[in-house]
């Protein structure tokens, strides 16, 4: 086998790996990009009703001056469960400063931008009539972090915030309807 052959050889074969490697990603996202309704990202809340015909999408009225609009990130599915996750960042920074999700399941757990690590405080809460559960704690970096969870008619919603549970129960109170 002279030279000329193992270099010919070689680069078949690299050609071959790198064409089942290219045939495998076509494989893994064919099925996503076929199927309505799995989780993905949107770039607006009316793209979300649009096209997953999703009614309900609850979003604050009141927004501490901190918040950017739009949100920095959207996304939502309608299978198997209608879900919808929204953040927004703080002004001038590209880190998530608060979490809204939604769900029609109530184990649904979102992969969480803002993970309390330590919890401080539980606290049980009216909002507007309806029971929710505050929790006051830190994220992995040290900083406060305050969540609030309730069911607001099919949906279980959960408000996450950098900061005071102060903001954050003025936030979510702007949900209730």
């Amino acid at each position: 086998m002279s030279v000329r052959e193992k270099i010919f050889g070689g680069f078949s074969f690299a050609i071959l790996i790198a064409g089942v490697i290219i045939a495998l990603k076509i494989m893994n996202w064919l099925p996503t990009a076929f199927q309505e309704g799995v989780m993905k990202r949107y770039d607006s809340i009316e793209q979300v009703r649009a096209a997953l015909n999703i009614k309900e999408i609850y979003i604050p009225t009141y927004f501490p001056q901190s918040l950017t609009w739009p949100p920095s990130l959207i996304l939502a599915q309608s299978k198997p469960f209608e879900a919808v996750i929204i953040g927004f960042n703080s002004v001038g920074k590209d880190d998530i400063t608060l979490i809204i999700s939604q769900s029609a399941a109530s184990g649904f757990s979102p992969d969480e931008k803002i993970k309390l690590v330590h919890i401080k405080d539980l606290i049980k809460y009216s909002l507007k009539g309806r029971d929710a559960l505050i929790e006051v704690g830190t994220d992995k970096n040290g900083a406060l972090c305050s969540r609030i969870a309730w069911i607001e008619g099919n949906f279980r919603i959960r408000v996450t915030l950098k900061s005071t549970p102060f903001d954050l129960i003025k936030i979510a109170e702007s949900m209730v309807h």
